[in-house]
């Protein structure tokens, strides 16, 4: 009876532990797939085109979502290499674009972070909406895959 009690403490131990250990790998690469997304809008209010593009897979795709005033969905297809070079091209006001409530699911290999956001024109508020990227973990790090967003100027939280 010993023994079977020892052997099922040592597996509840081992299981414990390694439910532990994922959990800690989990929340590691949670936090790296955030700060490939924080770096991209450090680079962008930055004005850094090679940090813009650092944090992209090279087939990555851009689309934004928004209404019309006739209030009809618009789908706008964005190159990476074209956001890239407005991110670098010098211009008047720094290009903030805020996020919160950040929320981050991961399967293996492939990462969802979707993220509210509040982008500013300098000080001045421009539009809000919703960043969905899709990051692939690569042997450099993860990269974002592509990004929708939404855009919208009112109801804004």
């Amino acid at each position: 009876m010993k023994r079977i009690s020892h052997f099922l403490t040592l597996a509840l131990l081992a299981t414990i532990t390694t439910s532990a250990a994922n959990r800690a790998l989990a929340q590691a690469d949670a936090a790296a797939a955030r700060a490939t997304v924080d770096k991209l809008f450090d680079g962008m209010r930055n004005g850094d085109s090679t940090a813009v593009r650092s944090v992209f897979t090279k087939t990555a795709a851009l689309t934004s979502i928004s209404k019309n005033a006739s209030d009809s969905t618009v789908t706008h297809k964005g190159s990476v290499d074209g956001f890239v070079k407005a991110v670098g091209t010098p211009h008047k006001d720094k290009w903030d674009e805020r996020i919160y409530d950040v929320k981050v699911w991961i399967d293996g290999p492939v990462a969802v972070v979707w993220a509210p956001y509040k982008f500013h024109l300098g000080d001045t508020f421009s539009h809000c909406g919703v960043n969905v990227f899709n990051l692939i973990k690569t042997s450099t790090g993860w990269k974002i895959n592509d990004i929708t967003d939404t855009r919208r100027k009112d109801a804004c939280p």
